[in-house]
């Protein structure tokens, strides 16, 4: 969607004005995370405006992320309905990796599979709103976990394709969720956990399961990592909300008040 950014409630001159894109992160550690909003070709940095009041004015226009054309609606959290369908990024199996079917011949862009999906992927433990487990490429550590919320993060498991990361994933589903409640991560910061010991009590409830998935696929295939460092962030939060209330631009074009910080992808 495209939309103007207004640095107060009274400004009615536009900070930014144009396609709004998810927000790139950097992080050190030690210091909170640091978001950048892009709009347009516009980049603000949200931690210095935490704080501050801001307005955001949906103009009422949506274009596709694929091919910038103006649609009705939006699916897949961006794209037009024909990239919807044809996009590889967009297909059922990128939310369900298990179910990944490159190599039967039927990608909906090989060269992109390719690139994206017969990869190396990790299968990670992470607390947002509590324990859960997921999957990312290396190159998404710890954007990833960062953009979920997680204040702590720790692999498992090394694997060669997506398709393996979804059915190592799939075996410890049976066992821990893998979904962030986003109304708790947004109230707080989620208890501290032993990510280490929830790592080998998770490796011994799937071991039967595991060993299974090796043997038929190698130990190249799936690598269990019995050990490794957890990572942990801060996010620039001066207060968090008692109640999360969402904001529908379909609904109401503006949305204004004092940001009070950024956690994951929400502000």
């Amino acid at each position: 969607m495209t939309m103007d950014m207004f640095a107060s409630h009274d400004s009615t001159d536009a900070l930014a004005s144009g396609l709004l894109r998810k927000m790139p992160v950097s992080w050190v550690e030690s210091k909170p995370v640091q978001y950048t909003l892009l709009v347009g070709e516009n980049r603000i940095s949200l931690n210095e405006k935490i704080g501050q009041k801001i307005r955001l004015e949906f103009t009422g226009e949506i274009r596709c992320l694929h091919c910038n054309e103006i649609t009705k609606k939006s699916f897949g959290q961006g794209y037009c309905y024909k990239h919807f369908m044809a996009l590889a990024q967009t297909d059922s199996c990128i939310m369900s990796p298990e179910k990944c079917h490159y190599h039967e011949g039927t990608c909906r862009e090989p060269e992109w599979g390719e690139r994206n999906c017969m990869q190396a992927h990790y299968v990670y433990l992470s607390n947002a709103s509590g324990l859960k487990v997921g999957i990312t490429r290396g190159g998404q550590i710890p954007t990833r976990w960062i953009d979920q919320g997680a204040t702590q993060a720790l692999v498992l498991a090394r694997v060669s394709t997506r398709l393996m990361a979804g059915l190592v994933e799939v075996i410890f589903k049976n066992h821990v969720a893998d979904k962030t409640n986003w109304r708790t991560m947004l109230k707080g910061t989620a208890d501290k956990l032993n990510l280490a010991q929830e790592r080998d009590r998770l490796l011994a409830l799937a071991k039967t399961d595991l060993d299974a998935l090796i043997e038929a696929q190698g130990i190249i295939a799936v690598q269990l990592l019995g050990h490794g460092d957890e990572f942990s962030f801060d996010f620039p939060v001066n207060e968090y909300p008692e109640k999360v209330t969402s904001f529908n631009f379909d609904k109401d074009s503006n949305v204004e008040g004092t940001l009070m910080g950024v956690k994951g992808q929400y502000l």
